[in-house]
């Protein structure tokens, strides 16, 4: 069988990949914010006043 090659990564490509994963994480998580409170702005008030 052939051995798999791997590839080893410098440190400056280790902490660039560390920062793009950071940077994704956090607009993923503002996307989450900003569809969370446009829904909870669409529906207003009426939200919490319906019946169970």
């Amino acid at each position: 069988m052939a051995e798999e090659e791997r590839l080893t990564l410098s440190d400056a490509q280790k902490k660039a990949r560390r920062s793009r994963s950071i940077a994704l994480g956090i607009a993923l998580a503002a996307l989450v914010i900003i569809f969370y409170v446009a829904t909870i702005a669409k529906f207003g008030p009426a939200l919490l006043e319906r019946s169970m």
